[in-house]
């Protein structure tokens, strides 16, 4: 099939594309790396009277470290490609990798070569897939979005933007237009684990943790989230609320995991059923859970 007509629109700045948003927000779409957007278009299950495409937009494509007051950030275009973040396919950008692993490793399991080609940080993260890569990882790190439009800016964190199954709290009006991911300091170790029916699939089920851990090997933070089983990257408060404060020994980390079979409430389709999504979900926690202790530090000392 074809998309419907639409009007396309190419400006090549920030302020004209918020200004085009701003007069067609009732019927617009934005087209950034166009790969999810581009087949929804073709199968007519979107039918936007309008097309921006912010491709064109040059000030929307950077990957810069941002040391603030606060805490270090990696600060991202919403316009940069995927495979700008990774240097190749074998070794993820060092730039990135140094600040940001969890990011560097998710990205090795989005689709294939082509797709990180054309795809975007920001576009992947407001389609919002529920088992989307990118969108778990902002979920994890609690990210910054960026969003902005003619009525100005507004910051939101990750589990305040992502609503529902591609829904998020983007208004018609908006631009994303960076994420603003935390630069993992410290003894904070992290792990992305993913199950696809084969390599380069949707996922059936991800989870991603990161840890961080004090000078005694005693778990100062967990975050835990898991995509796949609900309609957004699902954070998984109560059993982050069990592992702080323990030494995430082996034993306690697999008995953890299998809290999470009753935590979530996934639903059964085509690629998997309900109970299989409740089983490999734990398992991809505890293996998660498991390296990012083992990156974090505990494990060297252990085996010192």
């Amino acid at each position: 099939m074809k998309p419907a007509p639409f009007e396309y629109f190419a400006p090549q700045t920030v302020p004209e594309a918020l200004e085009l948003l701003n007069q067609r927000a009732a019927d617009a779409k934005v087209l950034s790396g166009g790969q999810s957007l581009m087949p929804m278009l073709n199968f007519r299950l979107v039918k936007p009277g309008a097309l921006v495409d912010i491709n064109g937009i040059d000030e929307l494509a950077y990957i810069r470290r941002e040391d603030s007051v606060l805490a270090p950030v990696l600060a991202i275009g919403a316009a940069t490609r995927q495979s700008r973040v990774m240097a190749s396919e074998v070794m993820a950008s060092e730039e990135v990798s140094r600040a940001c692993g969890l990011l560097s490793e998710a990205l090795a399991f989005v689709g294939h070569p082509a797709i990180r080609n054309r795809g975007t940080i920001g576009g992947s993260i407001a389609h919002a897939d529920p088992s989307g890569e990118q969108p778990l990882v902002a979920a994890t790190l609690e990210a910054e979005l960026v969003l902005q439009s003619v009525r100005g800016m507004r910051v939101l964190q990750a589990d305040e933007f992502f609503l529902d199954h591609l829904t998020t709290a983007l208004e018609p009006d908006e631009l994303l237009t960076e994420v603003r991911f935390p630069v993992l300091v410290g003894r904070t170790g992290w792990s992305f684990q993913e199950v696809s029916r084969r390599r380069g699939d949707f996922a059936v089920v991800d989870a991603a943790a990161a840890v961080t851990l004090d000078e005694r090997g005693i778990c100062q933070q967990a975050r835990v989230v898991v995509g796949g089983v609900s309609g957004a990257p699902m954070r998984l408060w109560r059993l982050e609320e069990a592992l702080a404060g323990t030494e995430l020994a082996p034993p306690l980390i697999a008995e953890a995991a299998e809290l999470v079979k009753g935590e979530i409430d996934p639903q059964s389709d085509i690629h998997a059923s309900a109970e299989y999504r409740r089983d490999v979900a734990a398992v991809l926690v505890r293996r998660a859970l498991e390296t990012a202790r083992e990156r974090a530090g505990v494990g060297v000392q252990e085996a010192g």
